[in-house]
């Protein structure tokens, strides 16, 4: 197992390479988080959605994706071994894809906790609104490209907007 320091280490090199690879594809971070028990995120600019679904999201239309006129792009980083809250959102669905895998995704419709489901790079995922899930990491640090897609254009989803059932990390 890697000491604390490794983990550390490794944190920093995925994160600097994920927004390397970020600013290479000309997308603009607005935001980022390495500081979450289970990984980080960056947030791109909204104003970009058409872009980042381009790159990440080549089997589905801005129009696909649309649901109330308001998409929010992000990329998630998922340590080894760590999980993210079970959880579920009110104003938003979601959509996400596999950029560095595999990953374990857990989802359900209800608050019991269905089976884990390994996906590898290239695959894609949605979840409904109110659909419950929970994002795994597997035996390596796991990138995905993840689109919110809010349900409510008049009070558009935010980190307020989850409803969390069960979380590792007592929040």
């Amino acid at each position: 197992m890697d000491t604390d320091t490794e983990l550390k280490e490794k944190k920093k090199e995925i994160f600097k390479r994920v927004h390397d690879r970020l600013a290479g594809q000309g997308f603009s971070i607005v935001d980022q988080d390495e500081n979450r028990p289970w990984g980080g995120f960056f947030v791109i600019a909204e104003e970009q959605t058409e872009d980042f679904i381009n790159v990440y999201f080549t089997d589905y239309s801005r129009d696909e994706l649309n649901i109330s006129g308001k998409l929010s792009p992000k990329i998630l980083i998922v340590a080894p071994g760590k999980r993210l809250s079970w959880q579920y959102h009110y104003r938003r669905a979601e959509i996400w894809k596999v950029v560095d895998g595999p990953v374990g995704i857990i989802k359900s419709n209800t608050d019991e906790q269905g089976e884990l489901e390994r996906y590898k790079s290239g695959e894609a995922v949605t979840l409904e609104q109110e659909e419950r899930h929970r994002l795994v990491g597997l035996d390596n640090w796991a990138v995905l490209a993840e689109i919110w897609q809010h349900t409510d254009p008049e009070n558009p989803s935010d980190e307020d907007d989850i409803v969390r059932l069960q979380d590792d990390y007592g929040r």
